[in-house]
């Protein structure tokens, strides 16, 4: 028996076990110590494999890979620093619930902390981030194969449950290339398993979802909020929000299109706030909303409830798949771990019922919102003049229902929620941690995981951020079209109460660059367009074609929150009636 078969044994053995659990893609970056997996990965038949030479990138495709498939994926580097870039996809994936499992190679425990050659304390280096660690011990025939077996069960298990990162460190001893033995003794006691395709272990949960609100909930006068969700629960919330006559307030990451768009704008007229204020429930299905005003929106209607009410929690009502913690305001709600679609299904109430006299109660707000359409229209679409409001604006109406739209985060995305109406059953954004890190591997992952064209709506800091990820890309051959807006730094910061005098050199960084020698450099076609015809043009032709298009559009830096302010100023003197 040589320590390099024993390796392989055992990485042969972990693989199995998560291929077993659903993982049918696993993300592999270079590096001799995680050798044992790479070879056992490339061997095991189901495993499709991907690859990318920066880890950092890696985890973010990774994690849009689960993201579009709604399966686990697996992720494979090796020691030392490689682990850590691992890091920043692994705090998205604990606050958005994806399912990554990071199979991390390391030295074994007697060379860690010696000064030897790429050994780091791997041990709690993703802390909370992650919802279990295993840590194996060097591959050993006085260890059971049965223990290996359960501990890798228990843990995929408990990520079956609860979603997020799990994190499995393989401590590998040299020699780590060799031939393989047959272990024939050793495997013994698991023969059984071996031979069949099934899980050592079989275990069950309840999925039966009962909570429901009072049967007055109904009757009140309620507002449907909808932040992140999946397609499948667009219909119905869009049937529920018909049945029962309210209005329905969407998220850009909804990918629902509502006659109740625009409101992170109109809720700034002081007439159409008091008026959606009337409400006397909550109704918000998914979570992390992209609007500050729909948040503020909850909040103030919440704290307005008499604080003596017995039942305050069942005026607020939030329906995710996602466990702990989703309000930011920490206010009594009733808070169900479901999707939307599952528990809107088992909702108890006769259709009869649905028609009640609050249905309709916010309708006489819809001609202001037509009017602040108008608004839009003539301040964006007039000229042909290409800014990134017109760009947010335009962009989601040139996709076809077959496209998928990943959005950036910053200020694109705010953008999108103010001026832009979606109806597309995929949309994706890293709306956990809300960072501008990773998003066009990110992005690669979700458009690896079917042929479907896509578009992804960035901005140039982000884009900086993550360029080498371009590679991945490159890639793919379907229309793939990156949108970036170059507005020469952080333009976001123009939209918050930074300091003046700081604004352009600590928070802006105005960087002078342009992408087409990037694009150049990667492969990839360029565009960049001078008007908004031309835009909307080259968009349009771009998703016909098999290849990556990189469109930069460029404004002037401070035009956007010019465009916004003199459009918020004409809304707040808007009256409803």
């Amino acid at each position: 028996m040589s320590r390099a078969s024993l390796n392989r044994l055992w990485a042969k053995l972990t693989l199995e076990v998560l291929v077993r659990q659903g993982v049918s893609d696993i993300c592999i970056a270079p590096g001799s110590r995680s050798t044992p997996l790479t070879l056992e990965a490339q061997q095991q038949q189901k495993l499709t494999i991907h690859t990318h030479f920066d880890e950092r990138g890696l985890g973010f495709f990774a994690l849009g890979l689960a993201k579009r498939t709604q399966r686990p994926v697996a992720i494979v580097v090796t020691s030392g620093t490689a682990v850590a870039n691992l890091l920043p996809a692994i705090v998205e994936s604990g606050l958005t619930r994806e399912k990554l499992i990071a199979l991390t190679a390391d030295r074994p425990v007697e060379l860690v902390g010696c000064g030897a050659n790429q050994a780091i304390q791997q041990q709690g280096i993703f802390s909370s981030h992650v919802t279990s660690d295993i840590y194996l011990p060097t591959p050993s025939l006085d260890i059971s194969p049965r223990w290996l077996l359960t501990t890798l069960e228990q843990a995929l298990s408990e990520q079956q449950q609860q979603g997020g990162s799990i994190h499995i460190n393989c401590a590998f001893p040299e020699p780590l290339y060799g031939e393989e033995d047959a272990f024939t003794d050793y495997l013994k006691p698991i023969q059984h398993w071996l031979k069949g395709n099934a899980s050592y272990c079989h275990k069950v949960k309840h999925a039966v979802c009962d909570a429901q609100p009072e049967s007055n909930f109904w009757h009140k006068r309620g507002v449907i909020i909808v932040g992140q969700i999946d397609a499948e629960d667009q219909q119905p919330i869009m049937t529920l929000a018909k049945q029962l006559g309210w209005p329905l307030l969407v998220d850009p990451q909804s990918g629902i299109s509502s006659l109740w768009h625009y409101s992170d704008l109109w809720l700034q007229n002081n007439e159409a706030y008091e008026q959606l204020n009337k409400a006397e429930v909550v109704l918000q299905l998914g979570c992390r909303l992209v609007s500050k005003r729909a948040l503020q929106f909850i909040e103030h209607r919440q704290a307005e409830i008499d604080s003596s009410a017995d039942n305050q929690h069942q005026n607020y009502w939030l329906i995710s798949t996602q466990s702990g913690r989703l309000d930011p305001h920490h206010l009594a709600l009733t808070q169900v771990e479901s999707s939307p679609i599952t528990w809107i299904e088992q909702l108890d109430f006769q259709q009869s019922a649905l028609k009640m006299k609050n249905s309709g109660w916010a309708d006489t707000l819809l001609p202001f919102i037509e009017q602040v359409e108008q608004i839009n229209q003539q301040q964006l679409l007039s000229f042909d003049k290409l800014t990134e409001l017109v760009v947010a604006k335009v962009t989601p109406k040139l996709l076809g229902e077959n496209c998928t739209l990943f959005i950036g985060n910053s200020l694109i995305v705010r953008l999108l929620d103010m001026v832009a109406s979606i109806d597309l059953p995929k949309v994706y954004s890293n709306r956990g941690a809300s960072g501008i890190d990773g998003l066009i591997a990110t992005s690669a992952g979700v458009s690896a995981g079917d042929d479907d064209p896509i578009c992804i709506m960035i901005g140039d800091t982000s884009l900086l951020y993550d360029l080498n990820s371009l590679a991945l890309l490159r890639q793919q051959h379907k229309p793939i079209v990156v949108i970036v807006t170059n507005n020469d730094g952080g333009a976001i910061f123009d939209l918050l109460p930074v300091p003046h005098e700081q604004k352009q050199s600590l928070y802006q960084m105005p960087h002078g660059l342009q992408f087409k020698d990037a694009a150049s450099m990667f492969g990839l076609d360029y565009l960049q367009p001078q008007n908004s015809s031309q835009y909307q043009s080259m968009l349009q032709s771009s998703l016909l074609e098999n290849k990556t298009t990189l469109i930069e559009v460029v404004t002037p830096a401070g035009e956007a929150n010019q465009e916004l302010a003199k459009l918020v100023t004409e809304i707040k003197l808007l009256p409803i009636s």
